[in-house]
């Protein structure tokens, strides 16, 4: 079984930063692509930030130079480093992972972390 496990959501003031971590564990052989999305009230899911296994990295436009994703593939975690962030970002930050395991190649998802971004 494959498990993702977020931390370090939160209640943070505008202009305030936040660091979101996600460990991936379990019977895992590789991790391919990995990335973060959030699902605001009201709103549809949408992905935040992705990374691949070489390292790439995309981001949706309204992140881009507020946000950096980044991997440490020893520790099969995944970092969403969020900067200047804005009442609009509040939203349930999940994360995902690409995994191959011992039962084949699977997406997993974690459970979510609430992001809450006011004064």
């Amino acid at each position: 079984q494959v498990q993702l496990v977020e931390s370090g959501g939160g209640l943070v003031q505008p202009g305030g930063s936040l660091r979101l971590s996600c460990a991936v564990s379990g019977s895992i052989k590789s991790i391919n692509a990995m990335g973060w999305y959030r699902q605001a009230p009201g709103k549809e899911r949408e992905l935040v930030a992705g990374i691949s296994s070489g390292g790439r990295t995309n981001y949706a436009d309204s992140v881009k130079g507020r946000f950096t994703i980044s991997r440490d593939n020893a520790k099969n975690t995944v970092y969403l480093q969020m900067n200047s962030l804005k009442p609009e970002d509040t939203a349930v930050y999940c994360c995902n992972a690409w995994v191959l395991s011992d039962i084949g190649y699977l997406e997993v998802w974690g459970q979510g972390t609430l992001v809450t971004v006011s004064s």
